[in-house]
């Protein structure tokens, strides 16, 4: 239930239902404001999940929980659901709209944490053969294009036809996501598929993972990418480091080398996982308040997370162009956690806080089953151990009870034994989001514009109610005759 908004009292706008804006909000529970958390969708995504969503691990409900369910307890939060499209620093007020319908929400202290997207490079027509890694959109679709192009790869064997395309996978970048991505599409095929079809040999699928830089993994260091290109390798996966992406298309994918030379690698399925991009609400912040963006779009902020000359706004996580900060989850949380804390010192008329100052701890990436690679600190751990230290860490991060046990017996599925129990696909999840950007307005468009509703002719309503209701008589004779079934003279 709905606490009721006391007039006058201070107002908390968070932007975004992720890891900073769902922290942020619970930080603030015994708070005395009214908090509005306005996200773009009505869950809240553990992103660093979204590969097992895509290979038929989890289901997308286990990583990503209804932001309205999570914060149901908290009596002093409320969620609206909108894209915010515009922020007015001036008047202190945050616009947004769902299905062509606006909303504004007036603020005193405004937490920006809309986190960042897929970054192709300038080259966004990409996006149309090689889906991102950054959404439950995302996930589906490429669930949909992976186990579609071994179900295609069958069809096309049985017929004679060469399926080395469909057959081939290629992931582009080679930091977690995509070294977790690559180590699961390898598991698929080699392992949990290898007994499924009879005109292919899931085994014989090609993995490559492309990468421009000279490592994998190059958060975690010298010592541990070559540790994880090794252990990629043993799995069949592929690498080819120091290979720039410069066209993608429906067939395939070209890779350039440093020397100038070019590969075609022909692909049926290809997964972007390089590079990301602010949120574009860190150019409308920037024209108001003249603080600089850097080359990825993240906006420089003051050693507290406020912007220049708005103590009342904060942006945390991916957002931010602060001290060399990751975009990883633990900034956005910790960072959510600062800005609420200065919140209620402000609110209770204490000083301010000393400035953010973010505390490490570490990166972790799965290979495959049973075998991962850790950075903590100056510790450096590869193999079983970092797999365990893996599984503890999300299951804690993983919200609600229910979450944590649905994906532990999935896991037990799928690591313990060869099965996957969300391998279900559609054409819907792999054409719908296509046919939407097509359509003027995108969803919008679907959606009605208000007017009167024009029914049907009324002789031809008078029939059709007379044929249904003929049919549900014929329906409850056959019934209660016991007529059904039986040999009709």
């Amino acid at each position: 239930m709905e606490a009721e908004r006391k007039i006058g009292r201070h107002q908390v706008v968070v932007i975004g239902s992720g890891f900073g804006g769902l922290f942020g909000t619970k930080a603030l529970k015994r708070v005395d404001v009214d908090v509005t958390v306005i996200g773009r969708t009505g869950h809240h995504l553990f992103q660093p999940l979204l590969y097992q969503v895509a290979t038929g691990i989890l289901s997308e409900g286990e990583i990503a929980p209804s932001t309205r369910e999570v914060l149901a307890r908290q009596r002093n939060a409320r969620v609206l659901l909108g894209e915010v499209t515009a922020i007015d620093l001036a008047s202190r007020t945050v616009t947004s709209q769902v299905l062509g319908r606006a909303n504004v929400t007036p603020y005193d202290s405004l937490i920006v944490a809309a986190g960042s997207g897929q970054s192709y490079f300038g080259n966004d027509r990409f996006a149309e053969f090689a889906p991102g890694m950054k959404s439950i959109d995302d996930a589906l679709e490429l669930r949909g294009r992976i186990f579609g192009a071994f179900e295609l790869a069958e069809l096309g064997a049985s017929r004679g036809e060469d399926v080395d395309s469909l057959l081939t996978f290629v992931v582009v970048g080679a930091g977690p996501t995509g070294v977790e991505m690559a180590g699961q599409i390898a598991e698929l095929a080699h392992r949990t598929l290898k007994r499924d079809f009879s005109s292919i040999n899931t085994r014989q699928a090609r993995i490559v993972l492309v990468d421009a830089a000279g490592q994998v993994l190059p958060p975690f260091g010298a010592t541990l990418g070559a540790k994880t290109k090794v252990q990629l390798e043993k799995l069949g996966v592929q690498v080819l480091l120091g290979g720039m992406v410069t066209d993608v298309s429906e067939r395939g994918i070209v890779v350039q080398y440093k020397d100038g030379r070019s590969e075609w690698i022909a692909a049926a399925t290809k997964v972007w996982a390089a590079g990301v991009q602010a949120s574009s609400l860190t150019k409308t912040l920037s024209e108001q308040t003249g603080a600089p963006l850097d080359r990825a779009g993240r906006i420089r902020v003051n050693p507290d997370l406020t912007l220049p000359g708005y103590p009342e706004v904060f942006v945390v996580g991916d957002m931010i162009d602060l001290d060399h900060l990751p975009g990883v989850a633990q900034v956005a949380i910790q960072g959510a956690k600062y800005a609420a804390a200065e919140i209620k010192r402000r609110l209770a008329g204490k000083p301010p806080q000393k400035p953010f100052h973010y505390f490490d701890k570490g990166d972790l990436a799965t290979i495959s089953r049973f075998k991962a690679v850790a950075r903590i600190g100056k510790l450096r751990l590869t193999g079983f151990v970092a797999w365990l230290l893996w599984l503890v860490v999300h299951l804690v991060y993983l919200t609600g009870f229910k979450n944590r046990f649905g994906a532990l017996g999935h896991w037990a599925v799928s690591f313990i034994g060869r099965g996957r129990s969300e391998r279900t696909a559609t054409e819907q999840q792999i054409f719908g989001r296509q046919a939407l950007t097509r359509l003027e307005g995108g969803a919008a468009g679907l959606v009605a514009n208000g007017d009167e509703p024009v029914g049907p002719d009324p002789a031809i309503a008078a029939r059709r109610r007379q044929e249904l209701e003929e049919q549900a008589l014929a329906e409850i004779r056959l019934t209660d005759s016991g007529e059904r079934g039986q040999p009709v003279p």
